[in-house]
């Protein structure tokens, strides 16, 4: 029987009424632990305030944006991940460092066990606790949404009972999370597959960080340095990472980018229908792909496509803290080291456009490249080249013609 539990809090009704129905289950002192990722929600003291009333012992409340934009974030854009070649892993992204300051709570507060408020239908039970698995294998979990099945009638009523003093509030028609990288909607209306997002008189809630991308507006140009592989500066202004990350939000949302509607493939198995929105992701990580194509040698640009396709895959399935995803990044880190320069892109009517690129440790050699005069390409010495490259084709084509084939 758990005797201290660090519960995961949000400050909603699912993990509210979890401090009560906890303690009562298991006679254990519940510890809320609260994180700030850029949701943009109330201050954090005001959910440390609501935890201990709703009967938590105590509460831990940290700041974690800037750890989550600067190793987070950033190394999603160096490994350009994106989900099914679609989703930038908004709240995939988020659950290890979440996981991490939980684990660090329950040993500040000495828990013998941990809990959230993720229900079985979806991805976050599994990254929560193969998360905790993979730092403190010592600790118990706890699901009461999940292994109870409450439902939100059945959450309101034990509410009530048992006089948790919490508002609430009318149900939003969606399911929607949000971070510093981006917001994912889900439910409602839009479980219906042919249904368009905007095609319902609730649509009004689902696009916050993306203004409408068909309004005409002025392009807006900007640059963006990389160091590494990482952004560092916009149109020569030096930013850290949380600083450059919210620009660029602020900036690609304006313009109606980084709107996403997919229906991807959850670790549990089920399809589900999402609508994403990722402005500042969406911008950063089509702005590292091009300048990747400048700075990376062909072949290791080709075998790094599949490297970031399967370093996508580990972080939605709860894989942040395995070895394989440890040796991943060791390839994409080696990589990296000559990803440096500008590149140009404009903002306008929800797309993206790479129009300038600009390095000192690129591969592109213009007088390489050039068909004018000024060439220094030998083009006498492709015929040879061509021999030799199609040779092994030559002499197969050989062995059908002798065989009659």
């Amino acid at each position: 029987m758990a005797k201290r539990v660090a519960l995961a809090y949000s400050g909603g009704l699912d993990t509210s009424v979890s401090i009560e129905w906890i303690k009562e289950a298991t006679g254990a002192e519940v510890f809320a632990v609260a994180m700030d990722v850029g949701q943009q929600g109330e201050p954090l003291e005001d959910i440390r305030n609501r935890a201990i009333a709703c009967g938590a012992k105590d509460a831990y409340v940290v700041d974690c944006r800037a750890e989550f934009a600067k190793d987070y974030c950033f190394p999603a854009i160096r490994a350009n991940a994106m989900y099914e070649g679609q989703y930038p892993l908004v709240s995939a992204l988020s659950r290890p460092l979440i996981s991490k300051h939980l684990v660090a709570a329950a040993k500040k507060f000495d828990c013998d066990t941990l809990a959230h408020g993720c229900t079985g239908k979806g991805n976050d039970q599994v990254r929560f606790e193969v998360s905790i698995q993979s730092l403190a294998p010592e600790l118990e979990c706890l699901s009461p949404i999940r292994d109870l099945s409450m439902t939100r009638d059945k959450e309101i009523a034990f509410a009530k009972e048992k006089n948790i003093p919490i508002v609430i509030k009318e149900e939003n028609p969606f399911s929607i999370d949000q971070n510093l990288w981006g917001r994912a909607i889900e439910a409602g209306f839009l479980e219906d597959i042919w249904n368009a997002p905007d095609s319902d008189p609730d649509s009004d809630g689902i696009y916050i960080y993306t203004d409408d991308p068909d309004i005409d507006r002025p392009v807006d140009e900007l640059t963006i340095t990389f160091k590494e592989g990482y952004p560092v500066a916009i149109d020569g202004k030096n930013l850290a990472p949380l600083e450059l990350i919210e620009e660029m939000n602020k900036r690609a949302g304006a313009q109606g980018v980084g709107r996403i509607d997919m229906v991807e493939s959850r670790l549990v198995g089920i399809k589900s229908r999402e609508i994403y929105e990722a402005p500042g992701a969406t911008s950063l990580i089509i702005a590292h792909k091009a300048l990747e194509s400048v700075c990376l040698e062909r072949e290791q640009q080709r075998f790094k496509l599949g490297v970031e396709q399967k370093w996508g895959e580990l972080i939605y399935d709860a894989r942040w803290f395995s070895p394989i995803k440890q040796s991943l990044d060791a390839f994409i880190n080696d990589t990296q080291k000559y990803v440096n320069g500008d590149i140009r892109i404009r903002l306008h009517s929800g797309r993206v456009t790479v129009v300038g690129r600009k390095t000192d440790t690129g591969l592109y050699d213009y007088n390489l490249a050039t068909y004018e005069e000024d060439d220094q390409f030998d083009q006498l010495s492709s015929r040879g080249f061509i021999k030799i490259y199609g040779l092994q084709d030559r002499q197969a084509a050989a062995r059908r013609n002798r065989l009659g084939k």
